[in-house]
C-alpha cells in the first residue's frame, strides 16, 4: 500500500464510511502496522472539531433490549470498546466535505498576476514587473546607475489613455513596489522608466527619454 493509499484508507475508516467489514480488517491491520495506526490517529485529531457538529445525545433506555429482541435472541454486540465515535459523524461528516467542496468549485479562481519585462532602447532586460492586484513590483534584472544630476521615474499608460501617470521616482536598490491610487493595472497597460531632472517631472508628463519599457500582460499569456 502506497502512503497515498494508506492515508485515504485511514480517512475513510475515521469518517466511518468503510463497510463493516472493511473496518474490521482495518483495525486488525493497526495492530501490527504502526504506520496505518499513526494515519488513523492523525485523521482523528485533524477531524476531531466535527465532534463539536453533533450534539451529544443518550440513547433511550431500552435501546439495547430491543435491538437483543430484533435479533432473535441474538447477543448484541458488546457496547464497549470504541475508540471515538467517528462512524456515528459520517454522515454528519460528508455533508461538511460536500459544502467545503461546493465553495471550492464556486469560489472564482485566483486572477492571475499581470507581468511584463522593461527593456532598453536596444531590447536588452532591464526590469521584472510583476502587478498583482493595485500594487505593482519591480526587480532590477540589469541595474545601471542614473546619469548624475538626473533621476529615473516610474510612469503608467492604461490603454486608451492620452497622457500616462506617475507612479514616482524609483529609488536606489534592485527592489521596490508602488500601489497607484488613480489608476488599477489592467492588461496591455505600458509601463515605462524615463530620464528626468532632479525631484522628477516638473510637468506632470514625461520630459526626458525613455530608458526601459513594456507592456503588461497576464502571466503565462501568449
Amino acid at each position: 500500500m502506497t502512503p497515498e493509499e494508506r492515508d485515504g484508507l485511514a480517512a475513510e475508516y475515521v469518517l466511518g464510511t468503510l463497510e463493516a467489514r472493511e473496518a474490521a480488517e482495518l483495525r486488525r491491520r493497526m495492530e501490527t502496522d504502526a504506520e496505518l495506526a499513526a494515519a488513523v490517529a492523525g485523521w482523528e485529531r485533524r477531524l476531531a472539531p466535527l465532534l463539536a457538529l453533533a450534539p451529544p445525545e443518550a440513547p433511550p433506555p431500552d435501546l439495547w433490549a430491543r435491538i437483543e429482541r430484533s435479533l432473535g435472541g441474538i447477543a448484541a454486540p458488546a457496547r464497549t470498546g470504541w475508540r471515538f465515535p467517528w462512524p456515528a459523524l459520517g454522515i454528519g461528516a460528508s455533508a461538511v466535505a460536500a459544502g467545503l467542496a461546493a465553495f471550492l468549485v464556486l469560489r472564482p479562481p485566483p486572477q492571475a498576476p499581470l507581468m511584463t519585462v522593461l527593456l532598453t532602447s536596444r531590447d536588452q532586460p532591464a526590469w521584472l514587473v510583476e502587478a498583482q492586484g493595485d500594487t505593482i513590483r519591480l526587480a532590477a534584472l540589469n541595474q545601471r546607475p542614473v546619469e548624475p544630476g538626473r533621476v529615473a521615474q516610474l510612469w503608467a499608460l492604461p490603454q486608451g489613455a492620452t497622457a500616462p501617470t506617475s507612479l514616482g521616482l524609483v529609488p536606489e536598490g534592485g527592489r521596490f513596489s508602488v500601489t497607484p491610487t488613480t489608476l488599477r493595472p489592467t492588461p496591455g497597460m505600458l509601463i515605462e522608466i524615463t530620464l528626468e531632472p532632479p525631484g522628477g517631472s516638473p510637468t506632470g508628463r514625461p520630459t526626458g527619454p525613455i530608458l526601459f519599457i513594456g507592456r503588461l500582460s497576464a502571466a503565462g499569456g501568449a
